[in-house]
């Protein structure tokens, strides 16, 4: 459960943004599903603080160690060790720092007692048997994209919002190839969500969205907004 920063005494601007890395990893269907990609997704212990319950991509928080595997103090190589190492930590997967193709960079909204400065890796996972260690992560599952997209939107799978937005920037590929070739052409992605209430709603909105600023939900100009249903997600960006 993500809780309120003022409820633990700390003013939301003081909680501090720890640098962290998540990877995506893909691979091509087979059998029944050829043709169509699988993403790897992992469900937390429901007792964690930090999105307990929901399905995510491996990740975690950049740690000293990676920064001397990067051999650097560049913030940016030490996320993409930290990719590898929870990859391998959280999902006994063996990747590599340099097959990691950038997607996004996701920060979390002032608030929450627990903030990150994400880096959102995919890549494509040829290496390794998937195994979790029933303790922070219990389960894994391989899905095709439309089918955790589909899931999350029938309340059948609870994913995080980053994990369902990054899903719809990948599901019209069909190989991993290509899924890849397209996010290496295109800028990384960069969100600042705030979140906005009105009329019982709550929304994260994002840079270049009309309410950005004012908080005015229904004021005409373009969108860039995720709706927090019931069940899943309503996801808009006309920009």
């Amino acid at each position: 459960m993500v809780t309120d920063s003022r409820k633990e005494g700390v003013a939301p601007e003081d909680v501090p943004i720890k640098p962290a890395a998540t990877v995506i990893p893909l691979r091509d269907g087979s059998g029944p599903t050829e043709g169509n990609i699988e993403v790897l997704v992992l469900r937390r212990d429901t007792n964690l603080a930090f999105h307990g319950g929901s399905w995510v991509f491996p990740g975690g928080r950049v740690d000293p160690g990676d920064f001397e595997a990067a051999g650097s103090d560049d913030v940016a190589m030490a996320a993409r060790q930290a990719a590898v190492r929870e990859a391998k930590e959280e999902a006994d997967l063996d990747i590599s720092a340099d097959d990691l193709v950038s997607l996004s960079h996701w920060t979390t909204p002032l608030g929450r007692n627990r903030r990150f400065s994400t880096w959102f890796y995919a890549v494509h996972a040829q290496l390794g048997d998937v195994t979790v260690d029933d303790g922070e992560i219990r389960e894994f599952e391989w899905h095709t994209i439309e089918a955790a997209i589909s899931g999350c939107q029938a309340g059948e799978i609870n994913l995080a919002g980053p994990t369902f937005v990054s899903l719809l920037g990948l599901v019209e590929h069909a190989t991993v190839k290509a899924a890849l070739a397209d996010v290496q052409s295109k800028p990384d992605q960069i969100f600042l969500p705030r979140i906005v209430k009105s009329g019982g709603e709550t929304y994260s909105v994002y840079g270049g969205d009309v309410a950005y600023e004012s908080g005015d939900l229904s004021a005409e100009g373009p969108r860039h907004r995720m709706q927090m249903l019931e069940k899943g997600y309503r996801y808009i960006n006309d920009q």
